[in-house]
């Protein structure tokens, strides 16, 4: 199974975010499944997939040409994209399970971009896992339920993303898949 993982690539960031990111991986790997990110060398993205490649697991990094100087050594498998828009769609084709970790504007528009195309094909039904950590993402859920009760939504179910709040939970809603 491929699992795309949306997530940031800034250093320094919180142990919590980086258990997680941990947690994950390590999840990832030791069920022999691939690893599908952004494929640059630091962040979560890196974290992640320390911990699935440790775990035994295999990455692969699909990353725009301008960010190649950031490639993260860790990938078994590179694709290098034209920019930003070609890594989302191509994310976005090869991904089984999509999970949303902590980050920041390019995060969320993963999201909703991936959101967008499974709405758009109605039997897309591929499941997307956002790891809502102290609720850092309480406002885009509520926002995406409001939303579906407008007219503007025409008909489709935006609040489809299964959501956790911590690592154990998230690792329940995985097991669960």
């Amino acid at each position: 199974m491929n699992i795309v993982v949306y997530c940031s690539a800034q250093d320094g960031l919180d142990e919590k975010y980086q258990q997680l990111a941990t947690t994950l991986g390590r999840w990832i790997g030791e069920n022999k499944h691939t690893l599908v990110y952004g494929g640059v060398n630091s962040g979560l993205m890196h974290v992640t997939a320390q911990a699935v490649h440790d775990a035994g697991g295999r990455c692969v990094g699909i990353i725009p040409e301008m960010f190649l100087h950031r490639l993260d050594p860790l990938c078994d498998e590179v694709v290098a994209t034209s920019d930003l828009a070609d890594r989302k769609q191509r994310m976005i084709a090869t991904g089984d399970v999509f999970i949303v970790l902590p980050g920041g504007i390019g995060t969320l528009d993963e999201w909703i971009s991936t959101l967008t195309v499974m709405c758009i094909g109605d039997d897309d039904h591929r499941p997307i896992i956002v790891a809502n950590l102290d609720g850092m993402y309480d406002a885009t859920i509520q926002q995406l339920a409001d939303l579906s009760l407008t007219p503007f939504a025409r008909g489709k179910d935006l609040t489809r993303t299964l959501t956790a709040r911590t690592a154990q939970e998230f690792i329940a809603v995985l097991n669960n898949l």
